[in-house]
């Protein structure tokens, strides 16, 4: 009734700034009935369809509020523009009236009605650029009247701000209209009006639009991380990972988490101390506990790592040379021959390991004899034939007519010797 009112005076006066200030009325109207929701809430359980209760209705009408306040807001300020190209004349006969109602009716809804959602959201949303102007004034007054300090710090609140400021603006053009005929202010003080509320309903939207994304509050950040850094240190928590927490509705903290423990440790101990430590802050928690997989993938099923060969490229390997039998022996090493075709390769992760051993050559390396000098042990039975050795010339044995032999070698050179004669004559080198 006092909306309905107020909008008759405001098209009588043809007066902005009415119309501006009667918007705040509106605004109040959609006030109570986000007071009502939230009574219709607390009686409200949870269900099946709605597991975390009904407390985001109070934050879907709280946003819903705010942004209908500033759409209002930009309205007046579009109306106001125009009104500067061509300004009508502003009858005051009853804008004092309506101003006076329009400030009861608001400061009635707002000190006698306990509205929980908008009492929240003043406290916890950032505050508005007229509350850090009016605070700055307000230190400087509670400087001088010490009592105020309870009313005006640390900060008002923003709804009765706006309504005492807009009866303000509206007093001060009253004034002037009546004094000077100046209509023009009242334009000017609808856009103030209208910014006043688009600052003021402004961070409550952002906060109850945060509050709707699911986002984790600001000012509970410090404490999580704390909490959090204590559950990463519980006896069997090796991580916390996926963490989330977020707001139900105002003051209700809902949250998951991901806690990967030890193979060997107990999950549901680790559950209750994990959900003894995060449940001081946060009401409604859901925790995930998996224990660390250790097991490798089989080469049978499952996706294999990087550089590991499937059991349909086995048959794609090279054959194994078989091992020759001992008939295929080198007589000089006693060692089996060198294949003819060189093994694969070896690689890590490539099956069986029975990989031939790798034969060196069993060619000598050169003697430094001269060019063409043949090597080697003369028999024993040619030994006389080649008269390489004399009897009753060795080191004075006398064992019988073949006392001593020397090792001859065919081949020497006739500097030392190639017929029994030079063998025992003396030779200089």
């Amino acid at each position: 009734m006092c909306t309905g009112l107020l909008l008759m005076w405001c098209s009588s006066t043809n007066s902005m700034a009415l119309t501006a200030y009667t918007y705040l009325i509106i605004f109040d109207l959609f006030r109570l009935i986000t007071c009502l929701i939230s009574s219709w809430v607390t009686m409200k359980k949870s269900t099946p369809v709605y597991s975390f209760g009904f407390e985001r209705f109070e934050v879907l009408a709280v946003f819903a509020s705010t942004v209908l306040a500033q759409l209002g807001a930009l309205f007046i300020l579009k109306e106001s523009v125009e009104r500067f190209m061509e300004q009508p004349e502003i009858h005051t006969g009853r804008l004092l009236v309506g101003t006076f109602v329009a400030l009861c009716f608001n400061l009635l809804t707002m000190l006698s009605v306990k509205n929980k959602p908008f009492v929240y959201v003043s406290e916890a949303a950032s505050t508005s650029w007229l509350q850090e102007h009016v605070a700055d004034l307000s230190r400087s007054l509670c400087g001088i009247i010490p009592g105020l300090s309870s009313i005006l710090l640390p900060r008002m609140n923003p709804f009765v701000l706006i309504d005492l400021a807009g009866a303000v603006a509206l007093c001060i053009t009253y004034m002037l209209i009546e004094i000077n005929n100046y209509c023009a202010v009242d334009t000017a003080s609808a856009i103030t009006i209208a910014v006043m509320t688009f600052g003021t309903m402004y961070p409550m939207s952002v906060y109850s639009g945060k509050v709707l994304l699911q986002t984790t509050p600001a000012h509970v950040i410090g404490q999580l991380d704390k909490l959090l850094r204590e559950v990463s240190t519980l006896d069997g928590v090796l991580e916390v990972r996926n963490e989330h927490f977020w707001n139900i509705g105002f003051g209700s903290l809902a949250g998951s988490v991901h806690v990967r423990i030890r193979r060997d440790a107990n999950e549901q101990m680790v559950l209750a101390h994990v959900t003894n430590r995060l449940y001081t802050l946060v009401s409604t928690l859901t925790v995930q506990i998996f224990k660390d997989d250790w097991t490798r993938p089989s080469l049978a099923t499952g996706p294999l790592p990087a550089g590991m060969l499937n059991l349909s490229e086995y048959s794609s390997l090279p054959a194994v040379p078989p091992v020759k039998p001992a008939g295929d022996l080198n007589p000089v090493t006693s060692t089996p021959a060198k294949p003819s075709s060189l093994p694969p390769e070896f690689s890590f992760n490539t099956p069986g390991r029975n990989v031939n051993p790798v034969i060196l050559p069993s060619t000598q390396p050169a003697r430094p004899y001269g060019v063409g000098l043949a090597y080697g042990a003369v028999p024993y039975s040619s030994t006389f034939s080649q008269g390489l050795g004399r009897p009753g010339s060795g080191l004075g044995m006398g064992i019988g007519t073949a006392q001593a032999f020397r090792t001859g070698f065919g081949n020497v050179p006739s500097r030392y010797g190639t017929n029994a004669q030079g063998q025992f004559s003396q030779y200089r080198p």
